[in-house]
């Protein structure tokens, strides 16, 4: 079908986000790991191509499957504010390519404090890189802030990597010992991401209407943002992590597994993968992107951000609901 017989709105999703499914669905679309080997010179063409169809003048007899497929790679490799072709390895596009390599290595190296410690330090530089390249731009996050970020996120990991495998090696445990990278990378996500958008929390998100209007802003909101998505994180990791160590637990007693050692560091890989493909839009889809907060709860909680919302709001009455981007 011609698109000049249905023009698409680019800066709307394709689902409905208020609903899970819709949600899921935009996040597997958007998410597809495949565009991460699209070539640069493809990715502008797309963003060119978005840019010329908003405005109308795009190349005639260019159809509805080719403005999806443009929108599909824009999404999901350039900056929503600032528009700048994003690092491939830091795309959430990578999240399972490079999520499945340093989550199934992790799993299969655990057994020394030394491999223990350096996938730790793997995984928390590749996190690192994400959240950076994922920032949101209307609040930077100073060279500091990063390395502070950075640098207390592998700590907390590597610490409670190495107390857990400490604590269960006394307990002869080697079942627990496999859970050591999933302990150490939830730790880690609950230090990371709160310090990487510390500004937000210390400064407030800003809060808009149903219209986008920016009415005021609020501590609160970025504190409840953060932790769905800390919340995500983790959950978006969990079952690979979670299932795959009693899983390869029973497997490798098995006697053909015993005939292919070298076998067992790939096949972990591949089973993070199956478990990433699902679960990266899964867990971004868990929350609503625009996430609400009550002005009651304002009213009660941050006095002063009221008082901006009754200002903001003279001659017209004050909102139930205000909305907020809580970020990925």
């Amino acid at each position: 079908m011609a698109i000049e017989n249905e023009r698409l709105d680019l800066d709307k999703p394709l689902w409905d986000l208020n609903t899970f499914v819709g949600r899921w669905k935009h996040f597997a679309w958007v998410t597809d790991f495949r565009t991460c080997v699209a070539k640069e010179d493809e990715l502008y063409q797309a963003k060119e191509l978005c840019e010329k169809y908003r405005l109308g003048k795009e190349p005639a007899g260019t159809t509805r499957e080719q403005i999806i497929y443009a929108k599909k790679l824009y999404e999901s490799s350039f900056h929503p504010d600032t528009g700048e072709l994003q690092n491939v390895f830091g795309r959430m596009s990578f999240q399972v390519p490079g999520g499945m390599a340093i989550t199934g290595v992790m799993l299969q190296f655990y057994r020394t404090t030394t491999a223990v410690v350096f996938w730790q330090w793997v995984n928390q530089s590749f996190n690192a890189l994400v959240n950076y390249t994922n920032r949101n731009a209307n609040s930077p996050v100073t060279t500091n802030q990063l390395a502070m970020a950075y640098c207390s996120a592998t700590t907390a990991a590597m610490i409670t990597a190495i107390g857990c495998k400490t604590y269960w090696q006394k307990r002869a445990n080697p079942l627990m010992a496999r859970y050591v990278p999933f302990a150490a990378v939830a730790a880690a996500n609950c230090v990371n991401i709160p310090l990487m958008r510390q500004n937000e929390i210390l400064g407030g998100i800003d809060l808009i209407d149903d219209e986008g209007k920016k009415l005021t802003k609020s501590k609160l909101a970025a504190v409840k943002g953060i932790s769905q998505v800390v919340i995500s994180r983790i959950i978006m990791c969990a079952p690979g992590m979670v299932l795959l160590p009693p899983l390869m637990e029973r497997l490798e007693r098995k006697a053909w597994m015993q005939r292919i050692k070298p076998l067992h560091g790939p096949f972990q890989v591949l089973m993070c993968g199956v478990s990433l493909s699902l679960m990266v839009p899964t867990a971004c889809a868990l929350f609503p992107q625009n996430c609400s907060i009550s002005t009651k709860t304002l009213q009660k909680y941050e006095p002063e951000s009221y008082e901006l919302l009754k200002t903001n709001c003279k001659g017209r009455d004050i909102p139930e609901y205000l909305y907020f981007n809580k970020g990925l």
